[in-house]
């Protein structure tokens, strides 16, 4: 999962930035809301954490033109302002939740898994397909009762198939996912990550559920397909 941290303190930014890392997500870290527009139009995120107080281009100024731009991701502000009329004002906006600085990390992280459950119309992030059963808050998965033990990035790349199952995900839409936009790695990067994660998913003559979708990408679902491997 892909999150973009937008915070003009540049030390509370690395700080967020580092804990975000240690849960295994992806991050991108940027200081004003004018950078922000840059990276938001340059990859897709599955959530943001915004400041209000930024130069150049403020929190509410950025949520709007997200919104203005078709851009729905979650948003959680951030902000050492108190007031209601401010949460009131983010709200309205767009955003998805507030937290008010000084903030715990354990409850920033839970505030992000709740929005991005929102979003993807899940109550709880546990995610199953047949007898595959994926736990993202306790990031385990299941196979027929039994414990596969993933690689972070083959955690990611599972977690983003499973959320979108029986959508076709490109070799671009994984790559967002699991390298920062700094990265400039190749394609086949993505194909040596997923055929370790085939083997391990769909082992012991199970029925598959991860599919490659030729010159496309993949898709995890129960039906086979004339175009598959």
């Amino acid at each position: 999962m892909r999150i973009l941290v937008v915070e003009d303190a540049k030390d509370m930014n690395r700080l967020i930035v580092k804990t975000l890392k240690k849960a295994d997500y992806s991050v991108d870290g940027c200081f004003d809301g004018e950078e922000a527009q840059s990276y938001l139009l340059g990859a897709e995120y599955d959530g943001v954490i915004l400041d209000v107080m930024m130069p150049k281009l403020d929190g509410y100024g950025l949520l709007e033109w997200m919104r203005t731009k078709g851009i729905d991701t979650p948003v959680l502000f951030l902000t050492a302002r108190d007031a209601v009329s401010d949460r009131v004002k983010g709200l309205d906006l767009g955003a998805d939740d507030y937290l008010i600085k000084p903030f715990d990390f354990d409850e920033l992280l839970a505030r992000i898994r709740a929005m991005t459950r929102k979003k993807n119309g899940n109550r709880s992030n546990i995610f199953t397909l047949e007898d595959l059963v994926v736990d993202v808050n306790k990031r385990t998965v299941y196979r027929a009762g039994k414990e596969i033990l993933l690689l972070p990035k083959e955690f990611t790349i599972l977690e983003h198939l499973i959320r979108n199952q029986g959508i076709v995900m490109s070799r671009e839409q994984l790559e967002d996912k699991i390298w920062n936009y700094d990265y400039s790695g190749n394609s086949n990067n993505i194909d040596g990550y997923m055929s370790r994660l085939r083997k391990k998913i769909d082992s012991d003559g199970q029925s598959r559920l991860i599919h490659t979708i030729r010159g496309v990408g993949w898709v995890l679902r129960t039906q086979t397909d004339k175009q598959e491997d």
